[in-house]
């Protein structure tokens, strides 16, 4: 077993290491403000417990700059944790390392939406994933959970998931009687956010915004370092920015939202009146116009508008450093219709200084969404509680 957080420091090394390393002691006293002593102190029972180790002294090259540093890494196989993304079909898992980098994946449709049949096809998923490598089983001990919709990470209680007709399903508690893992249950996005802030592109931003476009239209937020929650876990739902006046209406119960005009579902309802053709499915919609057909081009250039004025609003009230666009395999293959007009009317509606913020494409995966599920489950597990 790893040794608890008990302290601060421990949390700021340890998390340090993990996220930016291989980091010298030196390093990570300057970053974090603690003196060598302590960080030193921190890193110690990490050390002993195997989830940290030593790497050979690198050389000084400035004349009277002391000893040779001997920077410290992460032993990223010393423990492994599963996630897994719950979509409306199937299901999506991984096993990572601490890093959470994923060694094998597997998938699960589903013929169910019912949280029963979803949780027997879970427990298959897992011990399928589990059984690539003995390791595994023995040194993994966590099960993340990332599902679309409105989600209390604390209790592990999905409130509301509107793709899959959820309200109040007690997930966590479920999934961990039907696995035999600790398990998280986070919301989708955050679940990714958590996973760009700890491994990926948030890596060294204090503030940044991650907006995924595809069924839906989400976004997760960090500001001052930390994964904005909200009140009662709701927060960044740029997707209900209301943008379109009183039309049309949305599945949340308001009007002219982001995501009544640019998800899925609605794109497609749009471009099958513009065209006629009542049998098209958002991939036929995706390709009719990337043939060229002007009325289908201009349902996609109206949807990258409603994006780029909901992206612009929630820059103007957080002001983050960058903005990283991502989503589902639709809305990535049908992002170069969204594109243009998404940063004109980013560009145009950002207040002074927010118009500078960075605007980062990063395709991501299924996979890389599980990845995300792994990451809060990292994340808990190594994460400082409070006493």
């Amino acid at each position: 077993m790893y040794p608890r957080l008990a302290t601060r420091a421990e949390a700021t090394v340890f998390t340090m290491v993990l996220t930016r390393g291989p980091v010298t002691r030196v390093e990570i006293a300057r970053r974090s403000g603690l003196s060598s002593a302590a960080v030193t102190k921190a890193a110690r029972p990490f050390i002993e417990a195997g989830y940290l180790e030593e790497l050979q002294a690198t050389e000084r090259t400035t004349p009277g700059a002391g000893r040779p540093a001997s920077p410290l890494t992460i032993r990223a196989q010393r423990e492994f944790f599963t996630g897994v993304k719950i979509t409306d079909d199937e299901l999506i898992g991984v096993v990572t390392d601490l890093r959470a980098q994923p060694l094998v994946s597997a998938r699960h449709p589903l013929d169910t939406m019912s949280p029963e049949g979803v949780l027997a096809a879970l427990a298959d998923l897992v011990a399928e994933l589990l059984a690539a490598d003995p390791a595994y089983r023995e040194r993994c001990h966590w099960l993340g959970l990332a599902v679309s919709g409105d989600v209390d990470q604390v209790h592990g209680m999905v409130r509301y998931s509107p793709f899959l007709g959820w309200r109040q399903v007690p997930l966590a508690r479920l999934a961990a009687e039907a696995t035999g893992l600790n398990v998280t249950v986070e919301n989708d996005v955050k679940s990714l956010t958590v996973a760009e802030q700890w491994f990926g592109e948030g890596v060294g931003a204090s503030s940044f915004a991650l907006v995924t476009v595809g069924t839906g239209i989400g976004c997760g937020l960090v500001v001052n370092d930390r994964v904005v929650p909200g009140w009662n876990g709701v927060a960044g739902e740029i997707g209900h920015i209301p943008v379109g006046g009183d039309e049309p209406e949305c599945h949340c119960g308001g009007r002219g939202c982001v995501e009544a005009i640019a998800g899925a579902a609605p794109i497609v309802a749009a471009v099958r009146a513009a065209t006629g053709d009542a049998s098209l499915s958002i991939d036929a919609a995706i390709d009719v116009a990337h043939a060229g057909n002007t009325a289908a081009r201009e349902v996609f250039a109206r949807a990258g508008h409603a994006i780029g004025l909901g992206m612009a609003a929630m820059a103007n009230l957080v002001g983050p450093e960058r903005i990283i666009v991502t989503g589902d395999v639709q809305g990535l293959a049908a992002y170069d219709l969204f594109e243009e007009q998404i940063n004109r009317s980013f560009t145009s509606q950002a207040f002074g200084a927010a118009a500078d913020c960075r605007l980062l494409l990063r395709p991501r995966s299924f996979e890389q969404w599980a990845r995300g599920a792994a990451a809060v489950a990292i994340q808990t597990h190594f994460s400082l509680q409070e006493r």
